[in-house]
């Protein structure tokens, strides 16, 4: 019996590196995991639309699909516009919505290795504040995620790590945390970006934190990633909730 197709569906964005990261970690989930087809769909901006490469598996003959969310936070997109794609879908497939990928301690080593990359060591940790700098949202679930995990993250001996936040007017910014950890007595201060891709926002990011010492790359396609995506498929194929669909 083949397994599921694989359907990683990510926002878009008019900013080409956005699609270019998406398809880089998809590369990198296909490697780790060749026996499974992995396709990409976008909400919107790129192409192939998820509609759209809905109904070419389904022409395929496809029957079986995992619709993996490529989003961090349960936030609008996961709960509404998604699930309204997926209803549209051909009748013919049998389509499970897997979980977002965050929150997990995969990205938060993520977090951690992207900082790493950019000159921190693991000695500076215990003087170093961090800016947990994500995108935000009307959604209080989301909020409340991000805020839990620089909690536990504070806990792995840094100075502190404190959430900011980048739209959908939430509060507080990536610059005001900046000041608040200098004021704290944090002998450095870094900004860990909480995206998946850059964009829009990670650049809001980086230009708020300039006051910053280090700005560390977003996300991207880090391995642990790449890990995350993969076991958030394999929960689905084993323990779906009800399929979407027919």
């Amino acid at each position: 019996m083949s397994k599921p197709v694989l359907l990683v569906i990510a926002h878009g964005s008019r900013d080409p590196r956005h699609a270019e990261t998406v398809h880089a970690l998809v590369r990198q989930v296909r490697a780790r995991r060749p026996g499974v087809r992995v396709e990409t769909g976008f909400l919107e901006f790129n192409l192939p639309s998820v509609a759209g490469k809905l109904e070419s598996l389904a022409a395929e003959g496809v029957r079986d699909v995992v619709a993996l969310p490529l989003l961090l936070t349960r936030a609008f997109h996961a709960k509404a516009d998604i699930p309204s794609v997926l209803r549209e879908a051909p009748a013919r497939l049998r389509i499970r919505q897997a979980e977002v990928l965050g929150p997990s301690p995969l990205l938060t080593a993520a977090l951690e290795r992207r900082l790493y990359e950019a000159g921190l060591t693991p000695a500076d940790k215990p003087s170093t504040g961090v800016v947990l700098a994500a995108a935000g949202s009307t959604d209080p679930e989301a909020i409340a995620v991000i805020a839990d995990i620089a909690r536990e993250w504070r806990r792995t001996g840094w100075c502190a790590v404190r959430p900011a936040f980048a739209s959908a007017g939430s509060l507080p910014r990536t610059g005001e945390v900046v000041r608040s950890l200098r004021a704290l007595g944090c002998a450095r201060v870094v900004v860990a970006p909480y995206f998946l891709a850059p964009g829009r926002l990670p650049d809001r990011v980086a230009r708020e934190g300039g006051g910053a010492d280090l700005l560390a790359p977003v996300l991207g396609a880090a391995p642990e990633v790449a890990r995350v995506l993969l076991a958030r498929y394999d929960a689905a194929t084993v323990s779906a909730p009800a399929a979407v669909g027919a």
